[in-house]
């Protein structure tokens, strides 16, 4: 469904990222894992068109997308869930979720805002609150329902639990452990390795800007020396 080739991205002289790799099947959940300031989120916005492609491709569901504005590569099936929620101070939980529900493909059972009310209770209870009167981890269901009810074909979510409190991280675990499960296609960006082995089907490593390890959970299960050499501090 997606792959990415010899990707080269840069922000003006300085060259980010040379040469990236990564590839993934419909309904399967794929990491994206490194230190900060690697180049993941750089990967990630250049997939989602929010930075220009320099050298290399982007194909998703057999169509090269690097090139296309933002807005066509959402109409097209990816929904990004960005670092930092981004969610609008000014309208109501109920009007992000009504702003942004769309079925382009017609999928039979599609996730509306009732759907996410039943995934996030805790929404529910604040559906007629603004965005900015929301806390940290309500603004975080909130940005992870708002790319669910465009029904997109990849979820993709760039540090998804970062700054949460810990019960509130167990909740996003387990709404992306169900989502798994009913098969979405699903790219992570975090940093608890322990919860990704268990949710995800493979995993790429980037070191400066390159790919320097992927292979699947069992495998990152296997060889700590990768973690400490590559995601320890």
């Amino acid at each position: 469904m997606l792959e990415i080739n010899d990707l080269e991205v840069a922000y003006g002289p300085s060259q980010v990222l040379f040469g990236i790799d990564l590839a993934m099947a419909e309904g399967e959940a794929a990491t994206l894992l490194g230190r900060n300031g690697m180049g993941k989120t750089t990967t990630l916005r250049a997939l989602c068109g929010l930075e220009p492609v320099r050298a290399g491709s982007i194909r998703f569901a057999g169509e090269r997308i690097d090139g296309w504005r933002p807005d066509r590569i959402g109409r097209a099936g990816i929904a990004l869930v960005p670092e930092g929620r981004q969610c609008f101070p000014n309208l109501t939980v109920d009007e992000h979720l009504v702003a942004f529900f769309a079925n382009r493909r017609s999928v039979a059972t599609p996730w509306t805002p009732a759907r996410v009310y039943e995934l996030f209770p805790r929404l529910a209870e604040r559906r007629k609150n603004l965005g900015n009167q929301l806390s940290g981890g309500e603004q975080q269901m909130l940005a992870i329902g708002r790319a669910l009810v465009t029904n997109p074909r990849l979820l993709v979510l760039d540090e998804a639990t970062e700054g949460l409190a810990p019960l509130i991280r167990d909740e996003i675990w387990a709404c992306l452990g169900r989502l798994r499960g009913e098969g979405q296609s699903v790219l992570v960006v975090d940093k608890y390795v322990e919860k990704l082995i268990a949710l995800a089907d493979r995993h790429t490593i980037i070191e400066r800007g390159q790919v320097v390890w992927s292979g699947s959970s069992v495998e990152l299960d296997a060889d700590h020396g990768i973690w400490h050499r590559y995601l320890g501090i």
